[in-house]
């Protein structure tokens, strides 16, 4: 009897040595993956302290450089020619002909236009050139913060910054720093580098002609010259300038936004009515 106790307690000893072991790995692969989560939730947390600290910084101070300039710096040595000028000291048809072509609902909503991201989706169904949806605030948002290229990631990222713009700049902060920061050519960014390039005026100077003629070339601003447009160019710049009378005359005061707020609000009841209470018809 006494022979197997002993037995007894030496394989209770020889089985209970694994299990420490186990302990020890399992309290091992804890504390590695606790390591990756707190290092995870550190670069989460100073991600938006730095994203949400550089858009409050650059409501008042004007963005020095932009991902896109530093890129075509550095893969093309292409120059930087710019010269940032407040809203003010630039043509009002700069920003009336920006709202004919690129976003005519820019002060009604809130960074993304869902009219014209349903109008998108309902054009690419049926065409192989796609067209996107992009407003003023997202092309800012994009310009100011974001490498170029296409990717989820990106597009996260401007949904991210486009909305922060919004909160923290308002449009009429928005609406300079996107005339002051976009390409307007090669190595030329900003209504006053194009006006100086282009016609050899200043950015305040630049005539309803000038300035549709130097947005229609916005979708590929290195390949056309506003100073000698294409026929394709000049179609262009005709459609801008038609549309431009009815933007009327931009203004940002607060009755202004609050108007064109309702204006987008109920041209979005008719197309949610229209799309059978759909917000976005996919």
């Amino acid at each position: 009897m006494a022979g197997r106790k002993r037995n007894t307690k030496k394989i209770s000893k020889k089985e209970s040595k694994p299990k420490v072991r186990g302990r020890k790995k399992s309290a091992s692969k804890r504390s590695f993956f606790g390591k990756i989560f707190h290092f995870l939730l550190w670069v989460v947390i100073w991600f938006f302290i730095i994203s949400i600290g550089l858009t409050v910084i650059y409501k008042w101070v004007n963005p020095p450089v932009t991902p896109l300039m530093i890129g075509r710096a550095l893969k093309e040595d292409a120059s930087i020619n710019k010269t940032w000028k407040g809203l003010e000291e630039i043509s009002p048809y700069m920003v009336t002909a920006a709202l004919a072509s690129e976003d005519n609902r820019f002060l009604g909503h809130r960074g993304f236009d869902f009219g014209a991201i349903q109008k998108a989706l309902d054009y690419n169904k049926s065409h192989s050139r796609t067209h996107g949806a992009s407003t003023i605030s997202q092309q800012t948002a994009k310009n100011v913060f974001l490498w170029q290229g296409r990717s989820w990631l990106r597009k996260g990222m401007e949904v991210y910054f486009t909305f922060l713009i919004e909160r923290i700049w308002g449009k009429e902060r928005i609406m300079e720093v996107y005339l002051n920061v976009i390409e307007m050519g090669n190595g030329i960014y900003g209504a006053e580098a194009a006006a100086q390039h282009y016609f050899n005026c200043s950015a305040k100077q630049l005539s309803a002609y000038q300035a549709a003629a130097i947005t229609a070339c916005y979708p590929n601003p290195r390949r056309w010259n506003p100073a000698h447009p294409t026929s394709y160019i000049q179609g262009r710049i005709s459609s801008i300038r038609r549309l431009m009378p009815k933007m009327g005359k931009v203004a940002f005061d607060k009755e202004s936004r609050r108007k064109a707020r309702e204006r987008y609000l109920q041209a979005e009841e008719k197309r949610i009515k229209k799309n059978g209470g759909k917000r976005i018809q996919l």
